[in-house]
């Protein structure tokens, strides 16, 4: 037997329960027999979980590697994100390989390095020290 001691409103109530029947409990409050239904929480289904699929691999098993970008051939370097731009370190005619710093910017008080994501030559600066530029914006050309 469970015996349970509860105040309600100042009212001492002494709760023994003698017998538990799936929703229909015995029980005596004070002395006095009752016989009370009790509502079940509604048991939660539970949610299926959905699991990414898995990462391609070769027959080899080594996983399938995305189409390498285009490193050569001319394009533009664009801006990441807007700023001001606080140094330029290249030139019209200098080579530039994948990776090389090109220029300074200032965005959100952070100085961000910009570095070329294309091998060749410089062949347009479109922009001047402390000039403004928003995101996407051409910087340079490299051809």
């Amino acid at each position: 037997m469970k015996e349970f001691k509860y105040t309600i409103n100042g009212t001492q109530y002494d709760v023994e329960i003698v017998k538990e029947e799936g929703a229909e409990v015995e029980l005596t409050v004070n002395g006095t027999p009752f016989t009370v239904e009790i509502e079940k929480p509604v048991e939660e289904v539970p949610k299926k979980i959905t699991r990414p699929a898995a990462a391609p691999v070769t027959a080899t098993g080594a996983p399938v590697l995305g189409q390498k970008k285009n490193t050569s051939g001319v394009g533009a370097v664009k801006s990441p994100l807007p700023g001001v731009i606080l140094d330029i370190t290249v030139q019209v005619g200098d080579v530039v390989k994948v990776g090389s710093k090109l220029m300074l910017l200032e965005a959100m008080k952070m100085e961000n390095t910009i570095a070329s994501d294309l091998a060749g030559t410089v062949l347009e600066i479109k922009v001047g020290k402390g000039d403004s530029v928003m995101e996407g914006a051409d910087l340079v050309i490299i051809g």
